[in-house]
This record gives structure tokens, sequence and C-alpha cells, in this order.
């Protein structure tokens, strides 16, 4: 889980963009323009290494920008996602854990009106360094 940067190929066709990622064998989009197109691309590639770091798949290391060939009516730009924010975003469902601690220190946190989900949050966010 972290922050991604690949290259995408942008083909311009009649109606705005085709764009590919050169990196992955399935990771494709359009856009209706330049800025649907950049919006988009970011959305695919998010997705696409979401569900790789699900699998526990290898996440391929980036191409360098200028040894990815384009056509005539192509170019290349660097596109950007946080899988991360992608993960806050849509899969922010609540998942019951059960855990154990010592009667002691159960007792001094109720009563002192402590929430217990949020400390285990940000004791989690702390430790997976996520800010």
């Amino acid at each position: 889980m972290a922050k991604y940067i690949y290259p995408a190929v942008f083909t311009q066709e009649d109606k705005g963009y085709s764009i590919s990622f050169p990196d992955f064998e399935s990771c494709y989009t359009q856009g209706d323009d330049l800025t649907d197109g950049l919006e988009a691309a970011s959305d695919v590639l998010c997705l696409t290494l979401y569900d790789m770091e699900q699998d526990g798949q290898e996440i391929p290391t980036p191409s360098a920008i200028n040894d990815v060939s384009r056509g005539d009516n192509e170019f290349v730009t660097l596109v950007s996602c946080d899988t991360i924010e992608y993960r806050r975003f849509y899969d922010n469902r609540a998942v019951k854990k059960t855990l154990s601690i010592p009667s002691w220190l159960n007792d001094m946190a109720e009563r002192s009106g402590v929430n217990f989900s949020g400390v285990l949050q940000d004791a989690l966010k702390a430790k997976l360094n996520i800010t």
C-alpha cells in the first residue's frame, strides 16, 4: 500500500483519448478529453494496483518514461495514484475485531471514557506510518 507513479501512453482518437499502461497487461481506459483521461487513468491505475496488493501479487517496477515507445498520435506522461487514499474512500466498511487486554487496563480506560476503536485505529495508523 503506497503511492505510485507509472508512465501512461495517451493515444489521441477521433473523440478523446485511449490510455494504456505499458507496465501492466490489462490496465486500459479512455477519456473524452485530456482532463477526463488523466482522471480515468489515475482511477484505473489505482484499481489495478489495489487488486494486485489484495492478491499479494508483485508490483512491477515502473518503466522509465523515456524508454516507453510512442506512435505519431501518442504521448507519454506520468500518472500517480495512492492506494491508501483509494482504500479509505472505497473500502471504509467497519470490521469487528476481538482482542484481549489486561482487566486493570480495561477498567482504567472505561473510567476515562476511552474510545477503544479510535485508539486502536490511531495506533494501527502510527504503526503502519499512515498519516
